[in-house]
């Protein structure tokens, strides 16, 4: 086993001490005793495969681990090849079955407590040492813990260690946006970090610092992290450079030498949302009515009502009841899969459905202060309960940029896979926790999604039911719904934000909205009584929401080219990455 263990080794590249070497010959020992193991996972993941030919992306915690695993043969517990190896004195040539050996003792530390919800799940505690033995799923990986117990986690929840991904400063790949709500809660200290992939260059590392800027409070820097032409080294300046991240990040925890503040404290990370409501629902995501129980009505809209509900008793979820009658099964089964594939987080998860009778339920991830239309419009109430007027959630521009971002970000994932939402407003909208004062967002609402054909266009049927107000001119009048069409609904939707979720033309009804944008009457620009944030808004309404409504579809912008402009619309007050000196 010594001699295949070092053939591994020497095939991967891979650094190995005797204590890991001792450890690999111990663990493999229970190989023997899992007999049937193999074929168990394999059932799981052809499951799995004929299920989900989907283009699922990783939450932002997980986003290190799938990289790290990308270019890596896919794992198994047989240990057979290995030892044929051995016996045919085979030494250099490749075979899945050695890698994977040896890959199957690669240890995980746990990032986040997880509580298992079905059987095939393995419960553990955050720094919790885990076994990775089998990852082809790209959610769901199967472990053995210390304790000799086998099953699946969530990808995203643990990390490899001794790999970036495991300390606690590494942030994985974040909008700069997200990494500055990171570090700048009232309770961190000047010197609270954590370090990012960018998502510009993901060869790149970004440092993102909190500092104190004198008479203006707290503020935030970003230093760039470059690696070596040879690959084997970062660097912010080249007066120092280091083998790994962590050296870095050791350095100048013990000195500034030219950042903005020497590291003091991580910044805690977001935990991720569970990929799915268990392992068994990924595959089978039609679940029995009898384990939702709804406590009570969250909204009533237009398709049906929406309820906040727990599975088994135990989980939050939202439960959209459709209205019998709105659609057939084979048709709400196309819609729900659709969500489905979507996996972003910007974007509402959906967990499970329930299509054996109407009412039709779709399952999604509950997000506690509802929509963003009734978060923003929502007023404060005295001790008797009485309204006082005054607005409950008061946003700074700040805030309401980064909404305008996360909004877009979602959207933006849609547009790169041609979906086109035709509903987007600030109702379909929904408002999670805050993070330093900013709430997350996420878009929801996909009952009236659609794939895009090769000619991206979707024509409406006759008869199809429009919220005109937000509705782009073309699609009013022809009914051809594009990504454009959903750029023009953000236009929309970026005045639902700045007028605190004000209904835009309220001096026009429906139809003399579409008879007089479609010759050229526009909205015109939020105000504001502070003079700091008219300029932001001018600046925001000439260079974006006009644009989103350019007659010409083919003129508006992309939904990337809006959440880059967000997302760095205060880099022009300072530099985006600081140089060090």
């Amino acid at each position: 086993m010594g001699k295949c263990f070092s053939s591994l080794k020497r095939h991967h590249n891979l650094q190995a001490d005797d204590s890991s070497v001792k450890e690999f010959q111990h663990f493999s020992k229970g190989f023997k005793q899992q007999a049937g193991t193999s074929s168990t996972i394999a059932q799981h993941n052809a499951a799995f495969r004929s299920n989900s030919k989907l283009a699922m992306q990783t939450s932002f915690s997980s986003i290190g681990n799938a990289r790290y695993c990308r270019n890596q043969p896919k794992l198994s517990n047989e240990m057979s090849n290995c030892k044929n190896l051995q016996r045919n004195g085979a030494k250099n040539a490749y075979s899945e079955g050695v890698s994977t050996s040896f890959q199957a003792i690669q240890k995980l530390v746990a990032m986040f407590a997880y509580e298992s919800r079905s059987d095939e799940e393995l419960e553990f505690q955050k720094g919790d040492i885990m076994y990775l033995m089998e990852n082809s799923n790209l959610d769901w990986w199967y472990v053995r813990n210390m304790k000799g117990k086998q099953g699946f986690v969530p990808s995203s929840f643990v990390a490899f260690v001794k790999t970036p991904q495991a300390e606690e400063w590494f942030a994985g790949r974040i909008p700069r946006t997200v990494a500055e709500r990171l570090v700048v809660d009232n309770h961190f200290p000047p010197g609270t970090f954590l370090v990012r992939e960018r998502e510009v260059d993901q060869l790149e590392y970004a440092l993102t610092i909190r500092d104190m800027d004198t008479g203006h409070g707290p503020c935030v820097k970003h230093y760039r992290v470059r690696q070596t032409d040879d690959a084997q080294g970062y660097f912010i300046s080249h007066k120092a450079v280091f083998k790994s991240l962590d050296a870095l990040v050791k350095y100048y925890s013990e000195r500034p030498e030219g950042l903005c503040h020497v590291l003091t404290l991580p910044a805690p990370r977001m935990v991720p949302v569970r990929p799915d409501l268990s392992y068994s629902t990924q595959h089978n995501w039609e679940i029995p009515r009898h384990e939702l129980t709804l406590a009570h009505r969250l909204d009533n809209g237009n398709f049906g009502e929406v309820w906040f509900g727990l599975w088994r008793n135990k989980v939050e979820v939202a439960v959209k009841k459709l209205k019998t009658g709105t659609m057939s099964s084979d048709a709400f089964l196309s819609e729900a899969n659709i969500m489905k594939q979507c996996s972003h987080n910007n974007l509402v998860r959906l967990f499970a459905v329930c299509t054996n009778e109407e009412p039709f339920l779709i399952i999604t991830e509950f997000m506690p202060n509802g929509s963003l239309q009734s978060f923003l419009r929502a007023q404060e109430t005295d001790e008797k309960g009485v309204n006082t007027g005054r607005p409950k959630n008061l946003l700074s521009m700040q805030a309401m940029i980064d909404i305008c971002a996360q909004v877009a970000n979602g959207m933006k994932y849609l547009e790169e896979r041609k979906l086109v939402h035709r509903d987007l407003a600030a109702r379909n909208v929904l408002v999670g926790d805050k993070i330093s004062g900013v709430p997350v967002v996420k878009v929801a609402d996909f009952g009236l999604a659609r794939k895009l054909m090769e000619e991206d266009i979707y024509e409406a049927h006759a008869g199809a039911k429009f919220p005109l107000k937000w509705t782009a001119p073309e699609s009013a009048v022809q009914g051809t719904f594009t990504v454009k069409s959903d750029v023009w609904s953000y236009g929309v939707l970026l005045y639902e934000i700045f007028t605190r979720g004000a209904t835009p033309y309220p001096e026009l009804n429906n139809k003399e909205v579409v008879e007089q944008v479609v010759i050229g009457y526009r909205m015109s620009c939020p105000r504001s009584i502070e003079s700091e944030k008219q300029d932001s808004l001018n600046r925001i309404y000439e260079q974006v929401m006009l644009k989103c409504w350019d007659k010409n579809p083919d003129c508006r912008p992309t939904f990337e080219a809006l959440y880059h402009y967000f997302d760095d619309f205060f880099v022009s007050q300072q530099p985006n990455y600081i140089p060090s000196y």
